[in-house]
């Protein structure tokens, strides 16, 4: 999986990122430092595999993370959200899931994963189920995080050159 694509927009944009991440235990957060000038874009990388790391690394409640589990729309943004209020940066990314091969349920199975990202004026969450092994689930999740990535920000450009020309 090729990051360089990210990574350029978010040079050419100035914009740095932050990540949040459970399921993929910092995979993310290595291919985008393996691309050479990642350091003018990227801001922090958080591994919250554990509750106690979400609530005490990101500000995700208890009550959240008890009423929901880690695995839920609303921890993922938490953690989204946690991350880009500590670091600083332009745009986060979290993901949370189930990598297998143990810890599914018939209410959420393996490969069960949400992708969430905030920036300062808004955020966003989208449920995932993937199929395969651990590496592959992990793997599907950052394939579709990074083209995620993208996608929002070349939104937050155009919104950015809205705001400069307004």
């Amino acid at each position: 999986m090729d990051a360089g694509n990210l990574v350029a927009l978010l040079r050419e944009n100035k914009f740095f990122i932050a990540t949040a991440e459970s399921c993929t235990g910092g995979l993310i957060s290595k291919m985008l430092t393996d691309v050479s000038g990642s350091s003018a874009c990227f801001a922090y990388g958080f591994v919250t595999y554990s509750n106690e790391a979400k609530t005490r690394l990101l500000g995700v409640p208890e009550g959240l993370l008890e009423r929901h589990g880690a695995v839920s729309e609303p921890v993922a943004l938490a953690m989204a959200q946690g991350a880009l209020v500590f670091s600083g940066a332009d745009l986060a990314l979290a993901v949370s899931g189930i990598a297998g091969p143990e810890g599914g349920s018939e209410e959420k199975p393996v490969g069960l994963v949400f992708i969430a990202f905030a920036w300062d004026d808004g955020n966003q969450c989208r449920r995932y189920q993937f199929r395969g092994n651990r590496e592959e689930i992990r793997r599907q999740t950052l394939k579709e995080a990074l083209l995620w990535a993208e996608e929002l920000v070349k939104e937050l450009e155009l919104k950015k050159g809205e705001k400069t020309n307004a």
